[in-house]
């Protein structure tokens, strides 16, 4: 029972310590406590994360990322035996502990995890690299096209232009709409006070009339006025 025991924590500890707080990295980096050959899961998963995010990633794994990645690998399966031994050890155990149960639990359900975020980052490689793969072919594709037709970008250069003009006959076309409207809106205006003022005039008793007789006295000083200019206009030319 004794061996049982020690055995436990053993296996135990080389499980915690190969898990190392894969959700929680330090804020500083800190030298590592484990041997090279079995990094902690942390680093590793900090490590291999980078290439998921970087902004030109290369068109192959480069070495550092497939050492990395056959790392982690190789950490959880080394991780999953160890679960598998404490199992047998749990098994084999005549009075097991519900909290060695527990912990054992935990440890599998960590595992999990750390499995099912290598298969994230993995998965976010491959696309980031399928894209800038196709980036890069659709580029070539066109440089290719551009090589081999001189005269396309000269015609794609005239469409540009082509569709500025159309752009700005369109915007000057928008403010003659505009303009032609508003002078709609005025026209109407007009119109509708000029109604007024004539209705006003029509419900003011005598006022056509005053207007005629207004209208009548200007026509006569008129005539007066011209007949005047003509005499004086023949008498200058009588004295002359």
């Amino acid at each position: 029972m004794a061996s049982t025991g020690g055995g436990w924590a053993q296996l135990r500890q080389q499980a915690r310590s190969l898990e190392t707080q894969v959700h929680h990295p330090p804020s500083k980096p800190q030298a590592a406590t484990y041997s090279p050959a079995h990094p902690q899961t942390e680093t590793l998963f900090h490590t291999y994360s980078q290439y998921a995010s970087m902004s030109n990633i290369p068109a192959k794994p480069i070495e550092e990322e497939q050492r990395t990645e056959a790392q982690l690998k190789e950490t959880l399966d080394r991780r999953e035996a160890l679960l598998a031994q404490l199992s047998r050890l749990l098994d084999s155990d005549a009075h097991p502990s519900a909290l060695k149960s527990s912990n054992l639990s935990r440890h599998r359900e960590i595992l999990s995890t750390h499995r099912h975020e290598l298969t994230r980052l993995t998965s976010l490689i491959t696309s980031a690299r399928d894209r800038a793969n196709l980036l890069s072919h659709v580029r070539a594709d066109i440089s290719s096209h551009y090589a081999s037709n001189p005269e396309a970008e000269y015609m794609l250069d005239e469409r540009g232009r082509i569709d500025n003009s159309h752009s700005m006959a369109d915007s000057v076309l928008s403010q003659a709409y505009a303009v032609n409207e508003n002078f709609g809106v005025q026209r109407e205006t007009l119109g509708s006070i000029n109604r007024r003022i004539t209705g006003a005039v029509g419900l003011v008793p005598g006022i056509n009339g005053l207007i005629g007789r207004i209208g009548a006295k200007k026509r006569r000083d008129g005539i007066i006025l011209g007949t005047f200019i003509a005499v004086c206009c023949l008498v200058v030319l009588y004295f002359r």
